[in-house]
Parts: C-alpha cells; sequence; structure tokens
C-alpha cells in the first residue's frame, strides 16, 4: 500500500510541474487529461500527508518519553499526543485504503433518474415528489447538479412520472446504487380517518 501511495505522491508532484509548462497550457486536451487525473490523485495524496504527518507525531512523542525526564504534566501531555496519534494512523490507513480502490470508470459520468408513480394511486406520487426532493438535496449536497427532462404532475403537487439529470464530478458514483422499487408506509396526506397506506 506504501508503495503505491508513494508512487502517487511522485505522479501527483509530476502533474504538477507539467501544469505549469506553458506547452501543456497552451493544449487543452493534454491539460484537461492531466487535471482530471490530478483532481482524482488530490484526495490521496492529502491523506497520506495526513498519514505521514500523525506517524511523525507519535514517533516523537515516544521518543520524549523513552528519554525521560520529564515533569508529570509535561508526561501526559506528550502520553496523550502518542494515543492520538496512534488512534489517526488506524483511522486515515482505513481511508487509505478505501481511496486506493480503483475507481469504476463511469463514475465521473452523468445520470438520468426516472421516478415513477407505482401502486397507490394520488399518494404514491406524492412519495415520487418526496423521492425527488430528496434525491435533489443530496446531489445539491454532493455539489451536483440537477435539471429536470420531463415531468407529469397531479393536481396535489405529485408526480406520475418525472426524468431529471444529474451532472456533475462523480455523478454516476453518487447514484450508481439508486434502483428498484422504493416503499413507504404512511398515513397519506390524503387520508382523513389515519388509516396506514404502503405505496
Amino acid at each position: 500500500m506504501f508503495e503505491q501511495l508513494s508512487g502517487a505522491q511522485e505522479r501527483y508532484q509530476a502533474i504538477n510541474d507539467r501544469l505549469m509548462d506553458p506547452n501543456v497550457v497552451s493544449d487543452p486536451k493534454q491539460y484537461a487529461e492531466l487535471m482530471k487525473e490530478y483532481k482524482n490523485l488530490t484526495p490521496i495524496v492529502e491523506k497520506y500527508c495526513e498519514y505521514k504527518k500523525a506517524t511523525e507525531d507519535m514517533e516523537e512523542a515516544k521518543m520524549m518519553l523513552e528519554e525521560g525526564g520529564l515533569d508529570k504534566d509535561f508526561r501526559e501531555l506528550i502520553e496523550e499526543q502518542y494515543e492520538t496519534s496512534k488512534k489517526d494512523i488506524e483511522v486515515i490507513s482505513e481511508q487509505l485504503k478505501i481511496l486506493l480502490i480503483p475507481k469504476d470508470p463511469n463514475d465521473d459520468k452523468n445520470v438520468i433518474v426516472e421516478i415513477r408513480q407505482g401502486a397507490g394511486g394520488e399518494e404514491a406520487a406524492l412519495f415520487a415528489a418526496d423521492l425527488y426532493r430528496m434525491y435533489g438535496m443530496y446531489a445539491d449536497r454532493k455539489g451536483l447538479k440537477v435539471e429536470k427532462i420531463s415531468e407529469n404532475p397531479t393536481e396535489l403537487g405529485g408526480y406520475r412520472e418525472i426524468d431529471f439529470l444529474v451532472s456533475g464530478q462523480n455523478a454516476y458514483s453518487s447514484f450508481k446504487f439508486e434502483s428498484g422499487v422504493h416503499r413507504v408506509q404512511r398515513v397519506p396526506e390524503t387520508e382523513s380517518q389515519g388509516r396506514i397506506q404502503t405505496s
């Protein structure tokens, strides 16, 4: 893993240097390709730098504790730094393993999401509207753009069907597991006697 991380850091620096080259800057295709790779490597390299800093802090604290001669309060402070750094290393190591998983080649592609009203009449249409709002807020949090393609609204503000485009970095990656039937059980807005309905 650490050879891979070291290689990623070297490649990151090499790309950074090339992005300063006027010949690369004047070639839009090459510049765009390098920028894409640079952006993909950035979270890995930043996390690796965090790992190295935590390791240095832990080693420094360990050395100070082994040398001894510290007063009680300062020793407690150094012990705390050692334990904190040790925990940080464990957490960051797991995060690095996830970051090093090869990306799906489709992850950066845009996505078309289709929501259809299922069984349940007007209540199902209202639930479809809730799903659309939920996905819209989720996309917004991820920094993605949502554009309606088509819609078939109902009188009460629901949707018989709605299709929308999600675009931006990692759009497909964020939505690729969202498929199949969604089911809800609740007292619907269309129910006057408080009965639970399944949509």
